[in-house]
């Protein structure tokens, strides 16, 4: 047994560590301290850890900190965890040491070791690259932590989720145009209402992702204003004056977004606020598609005994025990999402409060959920739209079925008999299972150049 471990030393003592793990001592304490979910951060949060990494080895080194050999072992060291080469080596639960510190060292452990390799040494050989004293030179978790949420969400949103609203937004506009010609009943309080076009409801549903995915690119700006040069508290201690901004702008350059200083370093340390502003903003869109999506099970419930204004493509057999029957299952799957993404909204506010002084020590849980609702919300989005929305046909038939109906159609008819006299006619309409048309034409209520004038749904919409 003795074989397949390594001794390694941090400031606690010894610990015995997997041969083969690039990680270390810091790294193996995490583990055992903390086998709490098996949940780890995602590959975009470790991507962004790699970016960190390599930009400070690289901006310690211009600023002749760090030898350039050592640091160029680092970079590509970081390099090669920035591709996803070692993420099976990240492996501290996200339920960890407050702030991020073990996550943080899982990160220079990974690098240190492989750095060490790339030097010719063997793993846990610190005299050669040190995890502390070389790949976390002019950095704190404090600091670290907190950029790599802001990187790793921005790059999700550029990235992910972005594309896909813009692709659903541009799916729910042609329906917009397909749909325009067919009439329909409107519906408030899921009662009869004044007529409208099918295309002007999905219009409704492409701008409101129009504005929510604005929310989301307005949010999206503080996460650009990074803290690297912060270091513990924002006082940039152990660092070079110019190592903040030659790293930040190494990250600039990495990521391909406008990275830049934040406005105020102390405001970067203290909270996490760019990441509660776009929790904010998805929960904002999630609440949207959930309406969005309940509306079309509306729509298309039936097939027979419901509204059935609108078809759903078939992707599954709906039940296992009712033969033929297909449920709305894109749909249902997208309001999971939305409930899920508002429940880490909860979370990620509750831990944003527990700033504390210089401080928020609930980074782990913020990064998690921030990162696991950008993931199901673009993932889930993509698939809605492939597999569900792209494919709806409409029904113009049973729309104007349900339109000619409806008792609302006598709201028409205030300007040419007046609101109480139009509210018997409704009434009696209901009471007779006859049309808002057939009442007023077979009580002589208005004449048929009358009622073609004021019912012509038409004019109406």
């Amino acid at each position: 047994m003795e074989g397949e471990y390594r001794i390694q030393r941090d400031s606690l003592g010894e610990v015995k560590v997997p041969k083969d793990a690039y990680y270390g001592a810091q790294t193996q304490r995490a583990v055992e301290n903390f086998p709490i979910s098996g949940l780890h951060l995602p590959r975009r949060f470790i991507r962004a850890q790699g970016i960190i990494k390599y930009s400070a080895a690289y901006a310690n080194a211009k600023v002749g900190a760090l030898e350039q050999k050592k640091a160029e072992a680092i970079m590509l060291a970081a390099q090669e965890v920035i591709d996803g080469k070692w993420d099976h080596q990240f492996i501290v639960d996200v339920y960890q040491a407050g702030a991020g510190t073990s996550q943080n060292m899982n990160a220079n452990e990974v690098i240190a070791n492989r750095a060490i390799e790339l030097l010719g040494g063997e793993k846990g050989d610190t005299s050669i690259i040190h995890p502390n004293d070389h790949v976390n030179m002019a950095q704190s978790t404090n600091d670290t932590i907190h950029v790599a949420i802001n990187i790793s969400a921005a790059e999700g949103v550029q990235h992910d989720l972005l594309p896909i609203l813009d692709e659903i937004i541009e799916t729910l506009n042609q329906k917009g145009k397909d749909f325009y010609s067919i009439i329909k009943s409107g519906r408030t309080h899921l009662q009869d209402a004044v007529p409208m076009r099918l295309g002007q409801e999905f219009y409704g549903y492409q701008m409101t992702l129009v504005e929510a995915k604005k929310t989301i690119v307005e949010s999206s700006d503080l996460l650009y204003q990074i803290g690297l040069g912060g270091n513990a508290v924002g006082t940039g201690i152990n660092a070079h004056p110019n190592y903040a901004e030659l790293a930040i702008d190494q990250v600039a350059k990495l990521t391909g977004l406008p990275f830049r200083t934040p406005e105020d370093r102390f405001m970067f340390m203290q909270n996490t606020q760019g990441a509660i502003k776009l929790s904010g903003a998805l929960k904002n869109l999630a609440v949207h598609l959930i309406k969005i999506a309940s509306d079309l099970r509306l729509l298309s419930s039936g097939p027979r005994t419901g509204l059935a204004e609108i078809t759903l493509p078939a992707v599954q057999p709906g039940s296992s025990i009712m033969p033929g029957k297909v449920n709305p299952v894109m749909a249902e799957m997208m309001n999971m999402i939305g409930s899920q993404v508002i429940g880490n909204d909860a979370t990620i506010t509750s831990a944003g409060q527990a700033s504390q002084l210089e401080l928020n020590v609930m980074m782990p849980v913020i990064a998690y959920n921030l990162l696991h609702s950008i993931q199901i919300l673009s993932n889930g989005i993509k698939a809605f739209n492939d597999r569900s929305v792209k494919g709806i046909q409409a029904n113009p038939k049973r729309c104007a079925e349900l339109m000619e109906q409806s008792l609302a159609l006598a709201t028409a008819l205030n300007p040419a008999i007046g609101y109480d006299k139009a509210a018997e006619v409704a009434k009696k309409a209901y009471a007779t299972s006859k049309t808002v048309r057939e009442v007023v034409k077979d009580e002589g209520i208005l004449t048929d150049e009358q009622i073609a004038q004021y019912l012509d749904v038409n004019k109406m919409v």
